[in-house]
């Protein structure tokens, strides 16, 4: 009999069984991927529905595609309720343990400012009268590490300062020496008029003369001091 039902349903002989599995990876083939996804998106929203039916149940689905096209799916009359719902249950059953763990940071976060906050009053020399013989010696190489560091911090400062000061004068007696050196042919052509302004001078006096030669003279120095102002 069994020989005949499997004669009578496969004529080659052979049993039909059920299609093979489909291995779970990518699809690589472009067209196959799509027909796959254009068939298992079918059967998903099928499926969505039922579920929502048989079993009076509040479903809602999402699907988007590689190309950001948009499937979805609501037993409801708004998805947008549903997805409140969703997030409404999902913060609170989040915030139950979220409240106890920030508590209990809170208290780790409190203590341990309170022990920073009594440590310091020991370095201030306040509240020792607690401390023992190893706290006291813990706190007095403390500070003497303390002081060191504060020592080597004000030390290159000062050397910083210094520098500073050197760099500013180096500049200064610069800027004094390029000064001198514009003013040095201004001071030596002044001289020259000077010089010459004597000599003529004492050339005029020494030809005598009459007061004809006097107004010569004045009138001499007069141009030769407009002169010199004018070069000035």
């Amino acid at each position: 009999m069994a020989a005949e039902g499997i004669a009578a349903g496969a004529p080659d002989g052979r049993k039909r069984g059920r299609r093979g599995r489909r291995e779970m990876r990518r699809i690589e083939d472009t067209t196959s991927r799509q027909v796959t996804f254009s068939k298992r998106r079918s059967g998903l929203l099928k499926k969505a529905f039922e579920l929502s039916v048989l079993c009076d149940a509040e479903v809602a689905l999402i699907v988007f595609s590689t190309r950001g096209r948009l499937y979805q799916f609501a037993s409801a009359t708004d998805l947008r309720k549903t997805i409140d719902r969703y997030l409404i249950h999902t913060n609170e059953k989040a915030d139950e343990p979220g409240v106890e763990r920030w508590k209990l940071e809170a208290t780790t976060l409190g203590k341990k400012i309170d022990a920073i906050e009594a440590y310091k009053r020991k370095l201030l020399g306040e509240n020792l009268g607690s401390c023992s013989t190893q706290e006291l010696q813990e706190l007095e190489v403390q500070l003497e590490k303390s002081l060191s560091s504060i020592r080597q911090k004000k030390q290159k400062k000062l050397m910083d300062q210094i520098l500073e000061l050197r760099e500013k004068e180096r500049k200064l007696l610069k800027e004094k020496e390029m000064l001198r050196g514009q003013a040095l042919p201004l001071l030596e052509l002044n001289k020259g008029h000077m010089h010459a302004a004597a000599l003529l001078r004492t050339t005029t006096i020494g030809g005598g003369g009459g007061g004809g030669g006097e107004e010569e003279s004045e009138e001499v120095e007069t141009e030769l001091a407009i002169g010199i102002g004018r070069r000035s």
